[in-house]
């Protein structure tokens, strides 16, 4: 399987916010470290976007704010919990359809190691 240069960028710049400054920080941290780290790399971002939802191609009033949208097509999520549930992870793979992006990555900032997951619709 090839690897997507786009995740494969995303995927580094998180692993060097991760051995800078480790886990146990708030999500928000890893959140402002990583702004800083996408700009460093310049990779294109939009920081916490306003997603419009619709339900039956009904606007709702409700918006979906992704941590990230990365280089226009990927929705970055991240989280700073020592273990993921499977909740985390439907929640992830539901946020596909909502957004209408067709790749997601999911970071987890909270172990030892970054761990990561990619979801394709």
């Amino acid at each position: 399987m090839n690897k997507d240069p786009r995740t494969h960028a995303i995927i580094g710049a998180a692993m060097e916010v991760h051995t800078v400054i480790g886990p146990g920080h708030l999500e928000a941290v890893y959140q402002e470290c990583l702004e800083i780290e996408f700009a460093l790399k310049k990779i294109q971002f939009v920081s916490q976007p306003r997603l419009e939802i619709f339900y039956k191609d009904q606007k709702l009033k409700k918006f979906y704010v992704p941590d990230f949208i990365v280089y226009d097509e990927v929705i970055l999520e991240i989280k700073a919990e020592k273990l993921l549930t499977k909740v985390d992870e439907a929640q992830l793979i539901n946020s596909l359809a909502v957004s209408r992006h067709n790749v997601r990555l999911f970071l987890n900032f909270g172990e030892v190691s970054l761990c990561y997951k990619r979801f394709i619709r």
